[in-house]
């Protein structure tokens, strides 16, 4: 089972593809909340959120318990802006010096970069996001 984290826009339809990868991301956010505490900005992990849809596809793929749903509380939504001060300062690290997070450190950079693209265009548009995690 391999998981993604992935940004989810708040509205039915923002008006662009918000999709990521965010396989290597999750598999290494350890590694990178690490980064953001040296660098001094908040780690990408305090942006997760999850709604009763989000929830109910994760128990019904078998990575949560049934009851949660019932103590789950309301979405927290995120200003791209907030989102675009995490990712910034991760993706000049990573530029600056992509090994200093191992072997994924290039797959890093990309995704951070497909991140910048989304949140960018989330803050252009005055919406919110949060990040999801799906596993498949």
């Amino acid at each position: 089972m391999s998981a993604s984290m992935y940004i989810v826009v708040q509205g039915e339809d923002p008006g662009f593809d918000t999709f990521v990868n965010g396989r290597a991301l999750v598999r290494n956010e350890d590694a990178l909340e690490r980064l953001a505490i040296r660098l001094g900005v908040r780690p990408l992990i305090d942006f997760f959120s999850a709604d009763e849809n989000s929830m109910s596809l994760l128990i019904e793929e078998g990575a949560g318990n049934p009851e949660l749903l019932e103590k789950l509380p309301p979405p927290q939504w995120f200003a791209g802006d907030d989102g675009l001060a995490t990712v910034r300062p991760l993706l000049q690290a990573l530029r600056e010096d992509p090994s200093q997070l191992g072997s994924e450190g290039e797959y890093l950079r990309e995704e951070l970069e497909e991140y910048e693209v989304v949140l960018q265009k989330t803050a252009d548009r005055c919406l919110r996001w949060h990040l999801a995690v799906s596993w498949r």
